[in-house]
């Protein structure tokens, strides 16, 4: 009882604009055009659909171990991640929880795409890698590629963001766990499919 509450409260908040407007989560980038920084990969996620416009999805960075709060997107948002080279797993919550394979090289920037889909209560999200090559379903020389970027604004963490994470961190690890049961049942080309590769990066 007490875990459908938090997964409800947890709900609650993501599927919220009223609640989200007064928490300010969120705030618009002093960056306008982040690069990597040293050593690092940066990774930009997207939300240009207006799709599920009136709510809202939180992203992390989500190995076997600890998690890592990203930031909360929105309708026309994007956020830009400073990231350790390597393999990572990254994960986007709202209704349900999806995950993301990745692998970064320092200096390089890549994207993903938060999309919005039809849920049983509210809309669910998937992570879309944008692969660099032109063949590709989400490529970066698409046309759509342009106009995701013109679209959205880059935006940051507060810290009423980090507290709203503290406060809903089990709920969060717990969607987590349960989530990725079906995804490591997924068939390697299933998964293919969801794997943002090293050579994405520019």
């Amino acid at each position: 009882m007490a875990r459908l509450l938090r997964f409800a409260l947890l709900l609650l908040v993501l599927c919220s604009p009223a609640v989200l407007a007064k928490s300010k989560l969120m705030t618009p980038a002093a960056e306008a055009e982040p690069k990597p920084a040293e050593g690092k990969a940066l990774v930009v996620f997207m939300r240009p659909s207006f799709y599920g416009g009136a709510i809202s999805s939180s992203i992390y960075d989500a190995p076997d171990g600890a998690t890592t709060f990203l930031g909360v997107l929105k309708y026309k948002d994007k956020v830009a991640v400073q990231m350790e080279p390597g393999v990572h797993r990254l994960m986007v919550i709202a209704e349900n929880a999806d995950f993301l394979d990745a692998t970064f090289e320092a200096g390089k920037t890549y994207y993903v795409l938060v999309k919005a889909r039809p849920g049983v209560w509210k809309a669910r999200f998937s992570l879309i890698p944008v692969h660099n090559k032109a063949d590709a379903e989400y490529s970066l020389q698409m046309p759509d590629f342009a106009e995701w970027t013109k679209a959205t604004s880059f935006v940051e963490k507060t810290g009423e963001a980090d507290a709203w994470y503290e406060e809903n961190k089990v709920s969060v690890e717990e969607k987590k766990t349960d989530y990725l049961v079906k995804w490591n049942k997924m068939l390697p080309e299933e998964r293919a499919e969801l794997v943002l590769n090293a050579e994405d990066g520019v």
